[in-house]
């Protein structure tokens, strides 16, 4: 039974965890860096940075201890490689690197990324290749063909910004605090979907590309008009990023071929009534729906020992002790250029 350990740094959350062949979590840690974070309304990166190298070591030792497992016990260690911010990459690289080399075990080097793209196979054994991934986080937004382990092809990425950033903005704008995500989603709750009238950026494009830095500005815009109470703007807000996506979703599984599901994943996929339209949208096409639980959407390490596993049961090697930190890696690197500066992935 094949255990490895796995470790995540790529932004805010430092995390390790414990993860079996047979997909039990043994244990698992995150420590959460939210308040130093909040005074400024979204992530530094050198605060990050430290953060990551204050809390790992001891972090990763507690997950050995709660497991009951020494470190030469496990069969690789795996660590995100990129991409993130490069800062907080580098922190859980090398101390993985360290741990390999003292317990002379393979190091994996993950993409965060194929972390959330294979993250659902951790919870439903029954999800099987091909399927269609929504990949939703604050710095990607992507449709891809999950074909098989190390297969992915992306079909539509955001050409500015992506829907995590564009949910904590709007939480900045409206005075919500920090992670904004969770914020709007509550507050959209008291408010009007219908009662700002806000922009569906490239709907009904041909390409299935996401935008959504217009709707950024709309928001503002309309926070500044002072015409509209802050939840109708975050429920406005909500209704038309997922009105985007449906849309977007629905042109690209036109031009995937055959899926056997449709999955979202990512923090963005822990949006109750992002997930609940999505689960109408398959079943209107006659697709399961997947999601992993909340816990596997946001940045997680049982993920990127998930993704670990499954490189070693696909057969695929480790990787060198002296692989580089990246602050950017396609999953899909031959997928056509789009347009646009911001374009993530």
């Amino acid at each position: 039974m094949r255990l490895v350990l796995g470790i995540e740094s790529s932004c805010d959350e430092t995390a390790a965890a414990l993860v079996t062949e047979d997909r039990r979590i043994l244990a698992q840690a995150i420590a959460s860096q939210d308040d130093r974070h909040a005074p400024y309304g979204g992530v530094v990166p050198e605060i990050a940075a430290r953060a990551h190298a204050e809390r790992l070591t001891p972090l990763v030792q507690r997950v050995l201890n709660q497991a009951q497992v020494a470190l030469n016990e496990v069969d690789a260690v795996a660590a995100t490689a990129g991409p993130g911010l490069i800062g907080g990459v580098m922190v859980g690289l090398v101390t993985a690197k360290a741990l390999a080399m003292a317990s002379d075990r393979p190091l994996l080097a993950i993409n965060h990324l194929e972390g959330h793209a294979l993250s659902p196979r951790l919870a439903d054994p029954a999800l099987e290749f091909p399927y269609a991934l929504l990949l939703v986080s604050g710095g990607h937004c992507q449709l891809l063909r999950i074909e098989g382990v190390g297969r992915y092809r992306r079909f539509a990425t955001t050409i500015d910004d992506a829907l995590g950033e564009a949910f904590d903005k709007t939480a900045k704008i409206l005075g919500l605090g920090f992670p904004g995500g969770p914020a709007v989603e509550r507050l959209a709750t008291e408010g009007d979907a219908r009662a700002v009238p806000l922009p569906r950026p490239l709907l009904g494009s041909g390409e299935p590309h996401f935008s959504f830095s217009g709707l950024k500005s709309a928001v503002l815009r309309a926070r500044d008009s002072g015409q509209y109470a802050s939840a109708d703007i975050a429920a406005s807000f909500q209704r038309a990023a997922i009105d985007c996506i449906l849309d977007r979703t629905s042109r690209a599984l036109e031009q995937m071929g055959e899926v056997t599901a449709l999955v979202v994943a990512g923090g963005v996929a822990a949006n109750g009534s992002v997930r609940a339209a999505l689960e109408a949208l398959a079943g209107t096409r006659d697709l399961r729906f997947v999601a992993p639980p909340q816990a596997l959407c946001t940045d997680n390490a049982a993920m990127i020992a998930w993704a670990g596993l499954e490189r070693m049961a696909a057969g695929l090697p480790g990787d060198p002790l002296d692989i580089a930190a990246r602050p950017r890696w396609p999953l899909d690197p031959e997928a056509d250029t789009v347009r646009g500066a911001g374009v993530k992935g």
